[in-house]
């Protein structure tokens, strides 16, 4: 395909398959002109659905047949072992061989994980993969990982994820040198466990812009461009934000329409409440980096539309170009050669 940036797509995965993928898929290609993408799963239904959107016969849509589909309460192992024509597998392995540069899926977290670890492998020096996801700021947006791919992490695994969240920030933001903050209970030195510690002097030692620790109100302050933590509390600091966004909608829909006074308001205010909805909108933001993986691939959330869905896409494409898992590897070696120099 030339100079075509090419994405396959698990368009079976999630928990609306085709209605979102296909039409995502469409967008995404009306938003980038030098974008493929190959629609990885049963093909007969992949182009009935586009046959539904009346969607022309392009070089840019490719169709690529797979006769499973991993379900969204599989068991990793499971996915792995006794599906290998899933649409997910297929389009993992579509990266691996260079057909594809990047691929995304709504599907199964554990699955997509296991599996692009099996298929891609890591990046030399890296020993987990990490999902990093963006959150929303009062300055902007912040980098957290992990969200939820190691519940239990060493002190060595969360230098490794402030490596590669900071390598993220730095490419595809344009922030010469992301500040850096590990998630912990308080600010001060003595607060968190060992491991928390032992991570927090690995990186004051490295050539990272670490800032300290950063509590979870510190998260939304914007006190770091890259928040690390292990998958266990960074999944519960995701889920928590989705849910008080949700709650924030709800209770000023909820204030707004209790009477006519106040609906009268609502009016007035609609475009300021448009813009702050936007701001929380969870779907602008959607697109998790599966990082430290020899080849690119994206999470999106399972209960994506087509606008969450079309934005995974758009961080695939951004991370392409920024050639990340290159400068991630390149990153390590730099600060395992080149420790800080405070001299």
């Amino acid at each position: 395909m030339g100079s075509l940036l090419t994405v396959s797509l698990d368009a079976m995965g999630g928990d609306h398959g085709l209605p979102v993928t296909v039409p995502a898929a469409i967008a995404a290609l009306a938003d980038h002109p030098n974008l493929a993408l190959i629609l990885v799963g049963d093909q007969d239904m992949i182009r009935q659905e586009l046959e539904n959107h009346k969607y022309p016969n392009s070089d840019r849509m490719q169709v690529q047949h797979a006769s499973q589909v991993v379900e969204m309460d599989d068991k990793p192992a499971q996915a792995m072992r006794f599906k290998k024509d899933s649409s997910m597998r297929i389009a993992i392995n579509l990266v691996k061989e260079g057909s594809a540069d990047a691929c995304v899926s709504a599907g199964n977290t554990g699955a997509l994980m296991a599996t692009a670890r099996f298929v891609l492998k890591m990046l030399p020096g890296i020993d987990r993969p990490a999902i990093c996801g963006i959150l929303p700021t009062m300055p902007g947006f912040c980098h957290m990982l992990d969200m939820g791919a190691n519940v239990d992490s060493t002190a060595d695994n969360l230098f490794e994820f402030a490596v590669m969240g900071s390598v993220l920030a730095s490419a595809v933001n344009n922030i010469e040198s992301p500040s850096v903050g590990l998630l912990n209970i308080g600010e001060e030195e003595i607060k968190g466990n060992e491991i928390i510690k032992q991570a927090a002097q690995m990186l004051s030692e490295s050539q990272l812009n670490y800032v300290g620790f950063v509590e979870g109100d510190g998260i939304y302050e914007g006190k770091a461009n890259v928040i690390v933590c292990d998958g266990f509390n960074g999944n519960i600091a995701l889920k928590a934000s989705e849910g008080v966004a949700k709650m924030f909608s709800f209770k000023i829909k909820q204030a707004f329409t209790k009477n006519i006074f106040t609906k009268i308001a609502a009016l007035i205010a609609k475009p300021v409440l448009n813009n702050f909805r936007k701001s929380l909108d969870p779907r602008r933001y959607n697109g998790a980096s599966l990082l430290g993986l020899q080849g690119i691939a994206i999470k999106s959330h399972g209960g994506a539309d087509v606008l969450a869905f079309k934005t995974a896409i758009k961080q695939a494409v951004i991370e392409i170009e920024n050639r990340v898992p290159e400068k991630i590897s390149e990153q390590l070696e730099a600060l395992l050669v080149n420790p800080r120099d405070d001299s």
